[in-house]
């Protein structure tokens, strides 16, 4: 955080701050979302907003002096990402008594609290091989595929390919063990290889696949095949629910800031993976698979 304070008026990238930290431009893309609640890039457009305004009212710089310091190409754009936070132009801000939206720098503190119980484990995980379809999405929303997929048949075809028997309006097909045929699976490409997608934003987006095990005979024409390498995998069961796809975000939320920095082990770079299980009476709950190693 203070790296960005000291170099906000550069082009900060994710890159540049993943520097002075031990993760991958990837991994504390996530990493920062999960704590933050919003993505690297949007904290530092809020706080140069924030600053930005704070001269405004304190000053008679020119605005198209402000849109350079900041980093932005001409006036009107700059405006437009002033208006988006403060609800009010530039020029409407210097005004006395005009409210304006401002975020301080984030900082953290150590909470002592009954925190909810983790249910996890570790385990070995060799290398396999999945295939399905792919989607880039912004961080936490991958739900958008889940739902195109339902509604376009494609989730239906994948199932079927998988070889599946297909069981109308029951969702997530459970199979005899009861696991779910189609799983999903998250930042399988990291780093440069991301950057082979058109519109990819490293940091605030992530690929994302419904996928099914790759098994002997079966026909992947059409779908996106990814290899998960060997890896030592923390994993962590969400409570058992109606849809235990609800309870991700917060399951993410928990393992980012509650284990990681407390559990002796590091995230190391590979694929999350979302792991779906039926119950005998109708429920599901969720497994979160994510590479670690001993800190």
């Amino acid at each position: 955080m203070d790296y960005i304070e000291e170099h906000i008026t550069d082009d900060l990238a994710l890159a540049n701050v993943s520097n002075v930290t031990a993760y991958s431009p990837f991994h504390f893309g996530r990493l920062f979302y999960y704590i933050a609640d919003m993505s690297l890039s949007e904290y530092i457009r809020r706080r140069k907003m924030s600053l930005a305004a704070m001269e405004l009212q304190a000053s008679g710089v020119r605005i198209i002096d402000l849109a350079v310091t900041y980093g932005y190409e001409s006036a009107d754009s700059f405006t437009r990402a002033f208006t988006k936070q403060h609800g009010v132009t530039p020029s409407i801000a210097r005004q006395p008594g005009i409210g304006l939206t401002i975020f301080p720098p984030l900082t953290f503190q150590i909470k002592i609290k009954g925190v909810q119980a983790m249910n996890w484990r570790i385990e070995e995980k060799e290398t396999f091989e999945v295939f399905g379809i792919e989607k880039i999405v912004e961080q936490g929303n991958g739900g958008i595929l889940w739902d195109e997929c339902f509604q376009n048949g494609s989730y239906d075809k994948l199932f079927n390919d998988a070889g599946g028997i297909l069981q109308p309006n029951e969702f997530g097909y459970p199979r005899e063990d009861g696991a779910c045929v189609i799983q999903a699976i998250a930042g399988y490409h990291e780093g440069s290889d991301c950057l082979t997608y058109a519109g990819y934003n490293e940091g605030e987006d992530v690929p994302y696949m419904l996928c099914a095990l790759l098994k002997p005979g079966i026909d992947t024409s059409g779908y996106t095949v990814v290899q998960i390498p060997k890896a030592t995998c923390a994993v962590f069961r969400s409570k058992t629910v109606d849809w235990a796809g609800g309870e991700l975000p917060g399951l993410f939320n928990q393992i980012y800031t509650e284990w990681l920095p407390t559990s002796g082990y590091d995230r190391v770079s590979g694929p999350d993976m979302d792991l779906y299980f039926g119950t005998d009476d109708g429920k599901q709950f969720a497994e979160v698979w994510i590479p670690v190693k001993r800190a």
